[in-house]
């Protein structure tokens, strides 16, 4: 009977998985990602007595005051992730307000201080504004939309939120002043109003243009928004022109401007007097900065901040400031698929491309600028050591592919990221940096080689006039095309059966693969975001890449990028089972993917 029980209790816990349950080795993807460290201050209205609200811990941004004053509601990346959180003026009483794995932002309080409004990718990806009731944690989906929606702004009354959404807005790709099509998006944005249980939408902007971060006057009956008219001229500066703070009259319909708008002015606020408040950029020994401006022509000096919010009667203002510490040789950023692990750091944040041995503990990059070295390290020793130079500032290193017997690297020589494309060299390198040739020169643009299995061949990109993708014979220097077409990033499979690109078709950037001998071409993603950069497994059974599909997180004049967008993603090698590994408001892009370490 004893026995009996003892073998049902096992079998019990067998199943329930209570015993000898192992959790399988994390994936390692090694990512580049394009993050910025922000910092919180407070000062009065003229900028002075200017102090850290918080000690400096994690990255903190896009604060709001309460409409009492008596709180500050900011997101930070303290936990991990973006989350919101409130803190009073003095720095006193921080307290959590979100608590989910998807990208939290922009929170503002109720005027009663009973509801968060906040900006949340939770339950679908997309960025929607959510209302959060802080006595009983429930959380409703206000916009309930597959487009971006951004910046909520309560009515006095707390009835109506304003805020700003790119739905229904044409999806134009940017071309670049040189000329050719790029990845990012060019983002529109018109302002809506909607009740706070979700009725009576409306839109009072046009669809054509820009226009962000509403806010209402003290008597409800105005909005002040900023607007942009040139489109086009606004991403090719950066957000550093061509935006002008306006009002609108609820009852009207009629606009009137605030603010000049010769340069870039944003964050408008009303303050209780009427006054209306925003930031201003100038031009300070040649240094872009910003002031606090006010509609009655005061202004403070020149200050390198974003994103400011003022106490209702005008007295404080709080801001971000861009901080530019020291990044981490090797450290693990947050995702929200625990089944992978993320790696970013210094030797990633300057790389479009690097090379792991095939144990995955050393590798080769090549550093920011001037981008003329290959560089050897580990992922645990900071200490690197130069392998090669090409000892002049104009021939840059753009990417490198490490042999199969990790004796030679396939390397990218040019005037890289040049616009339009100038001609580069693809040659080889040994891993001592012994010696240097070139395989391929001239007219082309010829980059991102990637290694056959066997070591026998090479598959890379031009740019130039015969744009395509190649495969070269190491061996005896003959190459042949392999796909005539706007086709970047091949990377050649462990089996050596297929060969991911990215392609752009129909003004949509998405994953193929294709046999080496070109047949059974494949078109893996489909979505309407952009696609690109695809990396195999190590067992070449998966891909890792880059995707924009989730849209924009905010209002692109926000953020210190055209392309404030790009999560990575995870599929089968057949584009099933798609999986998202981050859920954030930077653009990541996927460099390799290290074999798991059996144990942990």
């Amino acid at each position: 009977m004893r026995l009996r029980s003892i073998v049902a209790l096992l079998f019990a816990l067998i199943v329930t998985g209570a015993v000898f349950a192992v959790e399988p080795p994390k994936e390692r993807l090694i990512c580049e990602c394009l993050f910025h460290s922000y910092s919180l201050y407070i000062a009065d209205a003229d900028g002075k007595n200017e102090h850290p609200l918080l000690p400096g811990t994690g990255s903190n941004y896009n604060a709001s005051f309460s409409a009492d004053g008596r709180w500050i509601i900011f997101t930070s990346e303290r936990s991990g992730s973006a989350e919101i959180y409130r803190v009073h003026p003095d720095g006193s009483a921080l307290e959590r307000l979100t608590h989910d794995p998807s990208f939290n932002d922009q929170g503002t309080l109720s005027p009663d201080g009973k509801t968060l409004a906040f900006v949340s990718s939770r339950e679908g990806g997309t960025a929607n504004i959510w209302l959060l009731d802080l006595a009983t944690g429930h959380t409703i989906n206000l916009t309930k939309s597959s487009a971006g929606n951004f910046r909520p702004s309560w009515s006095p009354d707390g009835r109506w939120i304003a805020f700003s959404s790119d739905r229904n807005t044409r999806l134009i790709r940017y071309l670049r002043p040189a000329g050719g099509q790029a990845w990012e998006r060019m983002q529109l944005t018109s302002i809506y109003i909607v009740r706070r249980d979700g009725t009576g939408l409306r839109r009072l902007t046009q669809l054509d243009g820009i226009a962000g971060s509403p806010k209402w006057s003290p008597d409800g009956r105005h909005l002040v928004y900023y607007e942009v008219s040139d489109v086009k001229e606004r991403h090719e500066a950066r957000g550093e022109g061509h935006a002008r703070i306006v009002a609108l009259d609820l009852r009207t319909d009629t606009v009137r401007p605030v603010s000049a708008g010769k340069v870039f002015d944003d964050s408008p606020q009303y303050l209780r007097d009427g006054e209306v408040a925003y930031l201003a950029a100038v031009q300070d020994n040649g240094i872009e900065r910003f002031r606090l401006a006010y509609s009655s022509g005061r202004q403070s000096s020149p200050r390198a901040i974003k994103n400011p919010s003022w106490t209702p009667d005008g007295a404080s203002v709080v801001y971000h400031r861009l901080e530019n510490p020291q990044l981490p040789w090797a450290q693990r950023l947050p995702t929200r698929d625990s089944r992978y692990e993320l790696i970013g750091g210094r030797p990633f944040d300057a790389s479009q491309t690097l090379a792991f041995t095939s144990s995955g503990d050393r590798f080769f990059y090549v550093p920011g600028n001037p981008m003329t070295r290959i560089e050897e390290a580990a992922l645990d020793d900071p200490v690197a050591q130069t392998v090669f130079d090409t000892g002049d500032p104009k021939r840059r290193i753009g990417s490198v592919s490490l042999s199969p017997d990790q004796r030679e690297l396939a390397v990218e020589i040019g005037p890289y990221m040049e616009r339009p494309p100038l001609p580069g060299e693809l040659g080889f390198v040994g891993v001592d940096g012994v010696h240097f040739h070139k395989a391929i020169g001239g007219g082309d643009s010829n980059g991102f080689p990637s290694y056959s299995p066997d070591g026998s061949s090479l598959v890379y990109r031009v740019l130039g006039s015969q744009r395509g993708l190649r495969i070269l014979s190491v061996h005896d220097g003959k190459d042949r095309v392999l796909t005539r077409g706007w086709d970047n990033f091949p990377t050649w499979s462990r089996h050596g059966d297929r060969i991911a690109f990215t392609r752009l078709k129909n003004n949509e950037f998405d994953i193929y693969t294709i046999h080496p001998d070109g047949s059974d071409l494949r078109q893996l993603t489909h979505s309407h975001g952009t696609d690109a950069h695809p990396v195999w497994s190590p067992d070449g059974r998966w891909l890792a890449f880059v995707s924009g599909r989730r849209g924009f997180k905010d209002e692109s004049i926000f953020m210190d990028a055209n392309q404030p967008y790009g999560e990575v993603f995870v599929m089968r090698a057949d584009g099933s089972d798609v999986r998202q590994v981050t859920d954030n408001r930077y653009e990541e892009l996927i460099l390799a993917w290290l074999p798991a370490i059996p144990g942990q």
